[in-house]
């Protein structure tokens, strides 16, 4: 991957290359004038995808994120390029995360250092990933050279991998204008970088299911299944006069999950483990999370969906949740 820089970097190397991104034709530069060396090329995002709102989006739930799970160590990262490029922080990140030690000097200020912490750190990282199928799209130079988009898909990857309690948006891409010179001309081009798909295909690679078969292939066969279970939940919620219609948003605050785990198990939810009317999405969250540990109390597997999914109306995974309690309980009366 080529060095990064600033869009102010790149003036003195062809202003016009820049200023009109959408008209790659070369632009006449005398090879004094230029920093670039004869085939070299370096890279920038557009500056319009900059301001894409999901693009702004996916970065600040990527720090938010960094800064909550580093939190004790009283590491704040207001900016992923500045902050991360030296392997400090990527270091304490996976650390925390997969809860080991890394055998990485604690503070380098050398260059060399630098890269030599971040060799170690993305090597860790590769050993995580590699199993799962993860394309890798960084290195120790693009990183260490404040190079946004690989930083950005490396923490896409960690956060599916350690299946973060984040919501990334989904479909975020940039345009990347690349610019090399050749003969002495600088020349411009435009690739579209992929950031984020759905959450779905970044979560669940190489684990697809009988529900992704059933989405995929079978909707009709789907209405069917969603009446057996809306079916199966009426038949216990009903024992406390409450009704479901909609599977895709009745089971989204975690109360009906929380009362049905009681109604099949035949005990009272004490009502100050849970909020009967939680107005905040972390309130959902922590009502699903509690209803995920009845089911596991109760000697299913801990579900394959994130609780967030389920708050965020993810059908197929509010199914998936549904389906499970349906294969252990579908006898109970």
């Amino acid at each position: 991957m080529g060095r990064w820089i600033a869009v102010s970097d790149l003036q003195e190397e062809g202003k016009n290359a820049i200023n009109a991104p959408m008209n790659p034709s070369a632009v006449d530069i005398h090879p004094e004038d230029t920093l670039l060396e004869e085939n070299e090329e370096r890279t920038m995002i557009d500056p319009n995808s900059k301001e894409d709102p999901k693009f702004k989006e996916l970065i600040k739930v990527l720090i938010d994120w960094i800064n909550d799970v580093l939190v004790e160590e009283r590491i704040i990262v207001k900016q992923l390029e500045e902050d991360l490029y030296d392997g400090q922080v990527l270091q304490k990140l996976l650390e925390k995360l997969a809860d080991r030690k890394l055998n990485v000097a604690e503070v380098t200020q050398s260059e060399i250092g630098q890269k030599q912490k971040l060799q170690t750190v993305l090597e860790a990282v590769h050993d995580l990933l590699r199993p799962h199928g993860w394309t890798i799209k960084w290195n120790v130079d693009s990183i260490h050279g404040k190079n946004l988009i690989s930083i950005l898909h490396l923490l896409v990857a960690l956060a599916m991998h350690f299946r973060a309690p984040i919501r990334l948006p989904e479909h975020v891409s940039v345009q990347v204008v690349v610019v090399r010179k050749r003969e002495g001309l600088l020349q411009t081009t435009h690739v579209t970088e992929e950031l984020t798909t759905t959450t779905e295909m970044m979560m669940g690679r190489f684990e697809r299911d009988a529900f992704d078969t059933l989405f995929d292939h079978a909707p009709d066969k789907l209405s069917v299944v969603k009446k057996s279970l809306i079916t199966f939940v009426n038949k216990h919620l009903n024992k406390l006069n409450l009704e479901v219609t909609e599977l895709e948003t009745q089971f989204a605050d975690g109360v009906y999950l929380v009362l049905l785990m009681g109604l099949l198990e035949d005990y009272f939810v004490p009502l100050h483990n849970f909020y009967l009317t939680p107005e905040s999405f972390d309130q959902k969250v922590h009502n699903v999370s509690f209803a995920f540990e009845l089911m596991q109390d109760g000697g299913l597997k801990k579900p394959k969906a994130r609780p967030e999914d389920v708050v965020n109306l993810d059908l197929k995974s509010t199914l998936r949740v549904l389906y499970n309690l349906f294969t252990k309980y579908k006898n109970v009366e």
